[in-house]
C-alpha cells in the first residue's frame, strides 16, 4: 500500500468501530499514510476483511474482537495489539451507536446499553491504552462525537446525551494529560452516508422529525462521506495537529453554525 505522505509512517494506530463506515474509512486512511493499523470491533469477520484488504494493498493491519463495553474484552485485545505490534501511538475511538425513541419510551437497559457503546467504551479503551502512550512521553487520542453533542433533535435525548460526554471526555483528559505529552480531540460529524447514517434518518422521519433531502441540504449541504471524517481523524492523530488539544472538530459543513 503506497502511502500518500507518509504522514502517519512508524505509528500504531488501535482504531474501535473500525470494521465498517467511517471506522473503515480512517483505518484504511491510516494504512496509506504508513501506520500500522489495529481494528477493534465486535463484527470480528468484518474487521478482519477490512485487515486483509489492507495488508493486500501492501499495508500492515491486523483485526481484534471486543464488545468495547466490557473491560475484560478491552483490556485482552489491547494487550494482543501490544504483544504483536508495540505500544500505541494513536487511540481513534470510533466505537458507537444510537438510538432513535421517544424519550418516555426509553428503557433503563437501553440507556444503560447506549451508554456502554458511546460513553463506557471511549473511557475502558483510553484507560486500557493510554499507560503505553505515557511510556513513550507522547500520544494522540481522537474521539467520535457528533453534532449531537450541540445540537439536539427530537427524538435523540439519549443519544445526544452520549455524545455531549464524548465531548466533555476528550477536552477533560486532554487537560489532565497535556503536559505529559497526551492530546485528546473529539471530532463531531453531521449527518453521514453509511449504513448506520441512513438507518439514522429512517427512524427519524418515521418519529416525523424533518430530516428530508431538503433539510439536509438546508442544514449541511449534503450527506458527509466517510472519506471525509477519516480525513479529519487523521489530522489530529497526525502531528500536523501537534498544538490542537481539547478541541471539538466540526466535520459538518457548517450545520453547527446555523
Amino acid at each position: 500500500m503506497p502511502t500518500t505522505t507518509g504522514r502517519l509512517a512508524g505509528k500504531v494506530a488501535i482504531i474501535s468501530g473500525g470494521a465498517s463506515g467511517c471506522g473503515a474509512a480512517a483505518a484504511e486512511r491510516f494504512a496509506r499514510e504508513g501506520a500500522t493499523v489495529a481494528i477493534v470491533d465486535r463484527n470480528i469477520e468484518q474487521a478482519r476483511s477490512v485487515a486483509a484488504a489492507i495488508r493486500d494493498q501492501g499495508g500492515v493491519a491486523s483485526a481484534h474482537y471486543a464488545d468495547v463495553a466490557k473491560q475484560a474484552d478491552v483490556n485482552a485485545a489491547v494487550e494482543a495489539i501490544k504483544a504483536r505490534h508495540g505500544d500505541a501511538d494513536i487511540l481513534f475511538n470510533h466505537a458507537g451507536t444510537l438510538i432513535v425513541k421517544p424519550f418516555l419510551e426509553i428503557q433503563e437497559s437501553e440507556w444503560d446499553w447506549l451508554m456502554g457503546v458511546n460513553v463506557k467504551s471511549m473511557f475502558l479503551m483510553t484507560q486500557a491504552v493510554l499507560p503505553q502512550m505515557l511510556r513513550k512521553g507522547k500520544g494522540s487520542i481522537v474521539c467520535t462525537s457528533s453534532i449531537s453533542a450541540v445540537c439536539a433533535t427530537p427524538g435523540e435525548v439519549l443519544y445526544d446525551a452520549t455524545k455531549g460526554a464524548c465531548h466533555m471526555f476528550a477536552r477533560a483528559v486532554a487537560m489532565e494529560y497535556r503536559d505529559q505529552g497526551i492530546r485528546c480531540n473529539a471530532i463531531a460529524p453531521g449527518f453521514i452516508r453509511t449504513p448506520h447514517g441512513m438507518k439514522e434518518l429512517q427512524d427519524l422521519q418515521a418519529m416525523g422529525v424533518d430530516v428530508s433531502e431538503a433539510a439536509i441540504i438546508q442544514q449541511q449541504g449534503r450527506l458527509c462521506e466517510p472519506h471525509e471524517v477519516a480525513s479529519a481523524a487523521l489530522f489530529l492523530a497526525s502531528d500536523e495537529s501537534s498544538f490542537v488539544n481539547g478541541t471539538h472538530l466540526f466535520v459538518d459543513n457548517g450545520f453547527s453554525a446555523i
